[in-house]
């Protein structure tokens, strides 16, 4: 029997993010997963209107949140997983395999002061590994592709994918950013289609496929094995990897990418500030020949 638990789904539409507020109404604990902070690129200016209507639901719903689960490190939002800490006192997740993408990134923004041991996230979790919300068990399910340190967390019934996969009429996630592949991201979501058909699947994102006009973020197994335009029953390994590297190289690099990804590689914490009191992230830059 599927164990008892409440999902709340909270979408913000300029990063077309769905985190989640997953609670166990027996002990009263409960969890966020991808917490999205408000950034805006063109002021730098941020702050945390949508983490505060998730902290206030569970105030609300008197639930206490005793974790917050990242499905890996984001780049096209920044995560609240600091400010929600800062709020409740909840401890900070991730995949243990987030040591690898900060070993990727540590030189490409030169970030000298970013530590490679996972350190600045309270939990790092293994594939396979077991923990308690509450009364709720949660297993770690690792499924790389997207990026090297993509998990799921799964839940009774559910299971949080993150950017694995997508509604069946859109397809999957892209692997081209360092780190990421193809062939392994089709291996991760095959493990996560032999999960029982009636698997709920929870989504980070939606972008509205074509001729479909409202945002939907809730799937199955049954009806990605059915229907997924990537990835139904019937696409090869070889097949899928043609389509996602082909249709990778048409892809634009995401809008947050850069602040993203030095910021959800400290687990969502900003550099430190500089003399004059003010946190810096950088642009590397690419220089032609011609300039």
């Amino acid at each position: 029997m599927s164990q008892q638990h409440v999902i709340e789904a909270f979408f913000d539409e300029p990063t077309n993010t769905i985190s989640y507020l997953v609670a166990d109404p027996v002990s009263g604990e409960a969890a966020v997963i991808d917490p999205v902070l408000d950034f805006d690129l063109a002021s730098g200016n941020a702050d945390v209107r949508s983490a505060d209507r998730i902290v206030a639901t569970a105030a609300e719903r008197g639930w206490r949140i005793a974790m917050v689960l990242e499905t890996h490190a984001h780049a096209d939002h920044l995560s609240a997983a600091p400010y929600i800490k800062a709020k409740t006192g909840a401890a900070i997740g991730i995949g243990e395999h987030i040591r690898d993408v900060q070993k990727i990134f540590r030189p490409v923004f030169a970030l000298d002061d970013l530590k490679t041991d996972g350190s600045d996230f309270d939990r790092l979790f293994a594939d396979g590994e077991r923990f308690k919300i509450g009364t709720l068990d949660v297993e770690v399910m690792h499924v790389p592709g997207h990026t090297p340190a993509d998990v799921a967390y799964l839940i009774g019934d559910a299971a949080f994918v993150g950017d694995t996969l997508f509604m069946p009429d859109y397809g999957t996630a892209r692997a081209d950013f360092p780190g990421g592949d193809a062939r392994q991201l089709y291996r991760s979501i095959r493990r996560v289609l032999s999960l029982p058909e009636e698997t709920r699947l929870f989504l980070c994102h939606d972008y509205k496929a074509p001729g479909r006009d409202d945002y939907r973020w809730e799937t199955s197994v049954s009806e990605q094995r059915r229907a997924s335009v990537h990835v139904h029953d019937g696409i090869t390994e070889d097949e899928f990897v043609a389509m996602r590297e082909a249709r990778d190289a048409t892809l634009a690099v995401p809008k947050l990418l850069l602040p993203a990804i030095q910021v959800n590689v400290r687990a969502g914490r900003f550099p430190e500030a500089e003399a004059n009191g003010v946190k810096y992230l950088k642009i590397p830059i690419r220089v032609g020949s011609e300039v």
